[in-house]
C-alpha cells in the first residue's frame, strides 16, 4: 500500500437494482439485496442503529469480540417514499435511497451523519495469509527479552475483504476518538490515522462528532482514517464484512451511553486505585519497596500504590510469573508488611516468556505462538493456564493488582536512530504482528488478555476488584478492570504537550481509564529515535524537576495519578526538602489529589453507573462553542474543574539553564455559556474571552464554572484513612447547580447488584439556597449521617491546601 493512501476498490451497488426491503421484527432488522451487496440496519435500541453490508451470500457467523450486549425491544418503522425507504425509532431516522447510500438523522429530520454522494461502501476481495515461523531469535530490546521470527512461511487461509466506509462531513463539524496517538492531533478534520497497536499507540476504531453521532467500526484489524485529499473513510485490512454501529446523542454523554450498550459497563475499580501509586524502573528487593513505602509513612505524604516493574523473576527467565526466592525471599510477608502500612502492591507481568517452568508448561500443550514465547491470548485454555500461573506464582501471596505490561507484545519499530515516517512504521509494526496472528485479529490481543485475567480473579477472589495498569486497549476492554496507560514516552516538553490530547482522545473513544508516566519514562537522551529526553543528570537537573512537576500537576488531575519511569528516582523527595519550590509544589498537588477523593470517586461511580467519561475534551461540554474544538491543553476533570496544564518552562532550560522574561502565566480559554471562578483565588470571570491565568510553580490554572458543586475531603495520607471525617462542600454561586455524591464499600462487586449510596446536592441561585438531601440506598459501612460543611465561594474564598 503507497504512502498515506488506499487501493482503489470497487462500488458496491448499481443504481436501481434492489430487490428488497425483507423485514425481520424478531431482530428487528430490514434486509435489502442489490448486485454486488446485502445491506441490512438492525435496531439495536431507539439511539444506536447497527450497519452490516457484504457482497457475499450470507451473512458471517464469527461473533463480535467488542461488542457483548444484545439489542432491546425497540418500537420502529420501515415506510417507503419517492426517494427510498425511511427507518425510523424514537430518536433517530436512517434514510436509505436506491442506491443503498445512508443518511443518518435526528427524530426531527436534522442530519447526524452521512455516506459519501458517490458509494458508501466499497469492496476489495483479499486472499488472508497466515504465517507459519519455521526460524526464530532470541533478541534483547529496550522494551524487554524478545523471541522473534527469522523466517515465516504463509499460506493461504481464506477469502476476506478490504472494507472501505465513506463519508461526507459537515464542514463546521468537529470529529474525535480514534483512541491514543502521539501526533498531538485533537479534533481530527483534516488528519489521517493508521490504527494498530504499539508501544505508544492505542487503537480504537471510534469517532464522535460535535453534530452528535458515534460510530463504533467492528473490525479487529488494521484500520485506516482519512478525512483529506484521499477522501473522508475508514479502511478496514481484513473483514468477513462492513460492520458498524451508529450512535444518536445528541451529546457526548449520551453518545458514550451508547457505546457502553454496544461494548459493556465499564467495571469499578477499588477505592485505593483512585489515589498516589508510585513507580519506577524499577525496585530490585522486597525491602526496598517497604522501605519506599515506610519513607512516604514518616514524611506524612500521601500514598496508596507502590508498583513493581519488571524482572521479579529469577534471573535468566524472563517473564517468568515467580519472585525471585534471593529478592524477595518472602512475598507474603512483603504484602503483609505493605497492607500494614496501608499501601498496595501491584506486580509486572508479561506476555511473553522465555526459559522457564511457565514457558515449557505453555509450550508443551501448544499454548504458544509462533515465536515460542508468546502466550496464544485468543485461546481460552491459554488463559486459562496463564492465570494458573499468575495466581501461583503471585496472586496467592495477596499482592493487589497487575501491571500488564506490553499487551502490544509484537513491536518491531523499537530500534535505529530515526523515528520511520507513520506509513513505514505502520508497515513494520502490522508486518510483525501478521508472523504470528491472523491478520483479521491483530488488534485485539489485548482485549483477551485482559477478559482472561479479570474473569479468573474474579472467579478466585470476587470481594476483590480488578485493577490491571496494561499498554494497550481496545473497545469493551473497560468490562475487565483496565487502566492503559500512554507508553514509553521521553522527557520533553514537547512530548508533554501531546501526551493531554493522547489522554482527551482515547477517552472520547468511550474507554475510560486513563494514566501516563509523569515526567517521561525516558529522561536522558539515548542512541534509538524514542530515547530523546533532555536531562542528562535526571532529577539534579532543576529543568527536570520543573518539568516533572508540571507533568505531576497533570497526573493529579488524569484517571489514575502515577509516577514512574527510567534513568533517575522518582520518589517526592528526590525533587528538595520541604521549604523548597520544587518539593513544596509535588506535595501541594498530593495533598489536593488526596482532598478531592469524594468528588473524584463520585465520578467513578457516574463511570460505571452513568456511563461517563470523567477526562472530558472541551466539546464535551461546550459543543457550541468553536473556540473549544481544537483547544488541546485545557479539559474538563468532571462537570467542575476545568484544568489547565503548563506546557512550557517558566523557570529552567536543560542542564539547569535559568530562563530570563518568562511570565509566570498562560493564555487559558473561559467557554462561552457560563461564567467562571479562578480555583486558587475565587475571583470571578465573564465566560467567552481569553484571559492571562496565574501560573506560579506550585499552581496549575484550574477554573470551576457557576453552578459548580465541589465536594472535598479532610488531608489524608491514604484512601483508607478518616473515611466517616465531615465533608467541605464548596458552591459557586451565579448559576442552578446540581451534583450528585456517591459512595460504595470500595472493594468486591457488591455495587453491581445496587448496594451503593447516593446523595443529591442542590444549589437554587436566585433563593441563594443550598439541600442535601437524604441519602438513597447504602451498603455495609455506609456513613449516611457524614457532616457536610458548606463554603459559598467568593473573591479571596479560593482553596488553601496547606502542609
Amino acid at each position: 500500500m503507497p504512502p498515506g493512501s488506499t487501493p482503489e476498490i470497487t462500488p458496491a451497488v448499481t443504481p436501481d437494482s434492489t430487490t428488497g426491503p425483507v423485514k425481520d421484527e424478531a431482530s428487528q432488522s430490514v434486509t435489502f439485496q442489490w448486485p454486488g451487496e446485502r445491506l441490512r440496519l438492525q435496531v439495536f435500541d431507539d439511539r444506536t442503529i447497527r450497519v452490516t453490508a457484504t457482497p457475499n451470500d450470507a451473512w458471517s457467523a464469527r461473533p463480535s469480540m467488542m461488542v457483548v450486549n444484545r439489542p432491546v425491544k425497540t418500537e420502529w418503522s420501515l415506510i417507503e417514499g419517492n426517494e427510498g425507504w425511511e427507518l425510523s425509532t424514537a430518536q433517530m431516522r436512517v434514510m436509505i435511497d436506491p442506491r443503498g447510500r445512508l443518511r443518518f438523522a435526528t427524530a426531527e429530520g436534522v442530519t447526524l451523519l452521512q455516506d459519501a454522494f458517490v458509494d458508501g461502501r466499497e469492496y476489495e476481495a483479499t486472499d488472508v495469509m497466515l504465517g507459519t515461523v519455521e526460524e526464530t531469535q532470541a533478541v534483547h530490546s529496550v522494551d524487554g527479552q524478545r523471541s522473534k521470527a527469522t523466517a515465516v512461511r504463509y499460506h493461504l487461509d481464506r477469502q476476506a475483504f478490504h472494507t472501505k466506509l465513506n463519508f461526507k462531513f459537515d464542514p463546521h463539524e468537529a470529529i474525535y476518538g480514534l483512541g491514543q496517538h502521539d501526533q498531538g492531533y485533537l479534533n481530527l478534520r483534516g488528519t489521517s490515522q493508521f490504527l494498530y497497536q504499539q508501544n505508544m499507540k492505542v487503537a480504537m476504531p471510534v469517532l464522535i462528532s460535535t453534530r452528535g453521532w458515534g460510530l463504533l467500526l467492528d473490525a479487529t484489524s488494521l484500520v485506516t482514517f482519512h478525512d483529506d485529499g484521499h477522501g473522508s473513510y475508514l479502511w478496514t485490512d481484513v473483514a468477513d464484512e462492513l460492520d458498524y454501529y451508529v450512535v444518536a446523542g445528541p451529546g457526548f454523554d449520551e453518545i458514550q451511553a451508547g457505546l457502553r450498550r454496544l461494548t459493556g459497563k465499564a467495571s469499578m475499580l477499588p477505592r485505593w486505585a483512585w489515589g498516589f501509586a508510585q513507580s519506577k524502573e524499577r525496585y530490585k528487593t522486597q525491602q526496598e519497596l517497604i522501605d519506599i513505602v515506610a519513607e512516604y509513612r514518616r514524611r506524612h505524604l500521601p500514598l496508596d500504590i507502590i508498583i513493581q516493574d519488571w524482572c521479579t523473576w529469577p534471573d535468566g527467565m524472563w517473564g517468568e510469573k515467580q519472585f525471585d526466592p534471593t529478592r524477595f525471599p518472602e512475598p507474603r510477608k512483603l504484602t503483609d508488611q505493605l497492607h500494614q502500612l496501608n499501601a498496595r502492591l501491584l506486580v509486572s507481568i508479561w506476555p511473553n516468556m522465555r526459559d522457564g517452568p511457565d514457558t515449557a508448561a505453555m509450550r508443551q500443550q501448544g499454548f504458544l505462538l509462533g515465536n515460542d514465547s508468546t502466550y496464544n491470548a485468543f485461546d481460552p485454555k491459554a488463559r486459562d493456564l496463564y492465570w494458573q500461573q499468575a495466581h501461583d506464582g503471585y496472586w496467592q501471596y495477596g499482592i493487589d493488582g497487575w501491571w500488564c505490561d506490553c499487551t502490544e507484545p509484537f513491536e518491531a519499530d523499537w530500534k535505529g536512530t530515526v523515528k520511520p515516517q507513520p506509513w513505514e512504521q505502520m508497515r513494520i509494526d502490522v508486518e510483525e504482528f501478521k508472523k504470528y496472528l491472523d491478520p483479521q485479529f491483530i488488534n485485539a490481543y489485548s482485549l483477551l488478555h485482559s477478559q482472561g485475567l479479570y474473569e479468573h480473579q474474579r472467579s478466585v477472589t470476587p470481594d476483590r476488584r480488578m485493577v490491571n495498569l496494561t499498554r494497550s486497549g481496545f473497545p469493551g476492554q473497560q468490562r475487565y478492570g483496565t487502566i492503559t496507560w500512554s507508553g514509553d514516552v521521553d522527557a520533553t516538553w514537547e512530548t508533554f504537550r501531546k501526551q493531554i490530547p493522547a489522554g482527551l482522545s482515547f477517552c472520547a473513544s468511550g474507554t475510560p481509564y486513563w494514566t501516563h508516566d509523569i515526567g517521561g519514562f525516558f529522561v536522558k537522551r539515548g542512541d534509538k529515535w524514542f530515547c530523546h529526553g533532555q536531562y542528562s543528570t535526571g532529577v539534579d537537573d532543576l529543568g527536570y524537576r520543573e518539568l516533572f512537576v508540571r507533568w505531576f500537576q497533570f497526573g493529579a488531575f488524569s484517571p489514575m495519578f502515577r509516577a514512574h519511569g527510567t534513568d533517575t528516582p522518582r520518589e517526592v523527595w528526590h525533587f528538595g526538602e520541604p521549604g523548597e519550590p520544587f518539593h513544596d509544589a509535588l506535595v501541594d498537588m498530593l495533598h489536593l489529589r488526596y482532598r478531592l477523593l469524594p468528588y473524584i470517586y463520585s465520578l467513578a461511580g457516574w463511570v460505571h453507573h452513568r456511563d461517563y467519561i470523567m477526562m472530558r475534551l472541551l466539546a464535551f461540554d461546550f459543543p457550541n462553542d468553536p473556540e473549544v474544538f481544537d483547544l488541546r491543553d485545557q479539559y474538563m476533570f468532571g462537570p467542575s474543574l476545568m484544568v489547565c496544564p503548563v506546557t512550557h518552562p517558566m523557570h529552567y532550560g536543560p542542564d539547569s539553564t535559568p530562563l530570563h522574561g518568562v511570565a509566570q502565566s498562560r493564555p487559558v480559554y473561559l467557554p462561552q455559556g457560563r461564567d467562571w471562578y479562578d480555583f486558587w483565588t475565587g475571583t470571578p470571570h465573564k465566560g467567552g474571552q481569553w484571559i492571562d491565568a496565574q501560573a506560579p510553580l506550585n499552581q496549575v490554572p484550574i477554573f470551576v464554572p457557576a453552578g459548580a458543586i465541589l465536594p472535598l475531603g479532610p488531608m489524608i495520607e491514604h484512601t483508607g484513612q478518616q473515611r466517616d471525617a465531615a465533608w467541605e462542600i464548596r458552591v459557586y454561586p451565579g448559576a442552578d447547580g446540581a451534583f450528585e455524591l456517591y459512595d460504595d464499600a470500595g472493594e468486591g462487586y457488591d455495587y453491581e447488584r445496587g448496594d451503593c449510596a447516593w446523595q443529591s446536592l442542590r444549589w437554587e441561585d436566585a433563593k441563594g439556597q443550598f439541600t442535601a438531601e437524604p441519602w438513597r440506598g447504602g451498603f455495609p459501612g455506609s456513613m449516611a449521617d457524614r457532616q457536610l460543611t458548606i463554603v459559598q465561594v467568593k473573591p479571596g474564598t479560593g482553596i488553601g491546601i496547606g502542609r
